[in-house]
């Protein structure tokens, strides 16, 4: 593999908030929104702007790399195929929680993830509000960056007793009949929420705050730099089969814990239909 320059990726994504991202908050008019899939899937032109200037900017730092954005792959779905067998492959979600920044609300990320051969390599969640982020090489562990020059390592929360738990249920794309029976189950934990938000979800669970994140979309821009930060903080990441996550499955859904032992306890008493 390309020698991996985290620090150029991690700046490309600050240089893309402050530029195209930041100046558009609060400021989108009218025609700058619009919907993709359905009325919670949004798209603006702020997305499509960053997008492009971290396109290039990773053509500059990687040239070798195939280059897979979110707004790309909406245009272009057959890029997804690309993912399993790239020698290299850089993963881009411009803005992650879209809805969120076009409603106002200052609940955002940017996220980058790197693959290699089928192998998550490396992942990088910004948070252009705090202006720090939140990094992870495979084997390195996972770090909080500020844009000061700090770094700290983080970790995920010690394993708590299960009606202790708080956590994020991503329930939105589960067919009514197994929402409802996760609805109930879910009694079972502390609390429960949906920041709408992966960026942010990942980077409170990665850094202790969170005893559980439950997904059922699995898009690539969305969970592969989540899930890598999380693993190295620590976290138990499986599919909900108990099948481990990996760059190409798309589907299968996603549940991550402290340990071993809590994820199955919220599969088995929560997760499970």
């Amino acid at each position: 593999m390309a020698e991996l320059d985290i620090a150029a990726l991690a700046n490309a994504l600050q240089e893309a908030a402050a530029t195209e991202i930041l100046p558009r908050f609060r400021k989108l008019g009218d025609g700058d929104v619009r919907m993709k899939s359905e009325a919670i899937d949004l798209v603006t032109e702020a997305d499509e702007a960053a997008e492009e200037l971290i396109r290039q900017r990773v053509a500059e730092a990687m040239p070798d790399a195939v280059f897979i954005g979110e707004e790309a792959v909406a245009a272009d779905p057959a890029l997804l195929d690309k993912i399993a067998d790239a020698d290299l492959a850089v993963i881009v979600d411009p803005i992650d929680g879209t809805f969120n920044y076009a409603a106002g609300l200052p609940l955002f990320g940017v996220m980058l993830s790197v693959v290699s051969r089928g192998e998550t390599v490396a992942g990088i969640i910004y948070d252009p509000m705090g202006n720090d982020w939140l990094i992870a090489e495979k084997g390195s562990g996972a770090w909080m960056c500020g844009a000061d020059g700090s770094q700290a390592q983080v970790a995920v929360a010690p394993p708590v007793p299960l009606d202790q738990m708080v956590g994020i249920a991503a329930l939105t794309y589960m067919e009514t009949a197994a929402k409802r029976q996760i609805l109930a189950n879910l009694a079972e934990v502390r609390l429960f929420t949906s920041y709408r938000c992966s960026a942010h979800e990942y980077r409170t669970f990665a850094a202790g705050h969170l005893h559980f994140l439950m997904y059922k979309k699995l898009m690539p821009w969305d969970h592969l730099a989540g899930t890598l930060i999380s693993q190295e903080a620590g976290a138990h990441v499986a599919r909900l089969d108990g099948s481990p996550y990996l760059p190409h499955n798309f589907e299968g859904g996603l549940l991550l814990a402290p340990d071993r032992e809590s994820w199955q306890e919220l599969r088995a008493k929560v997760f499970t239909l």
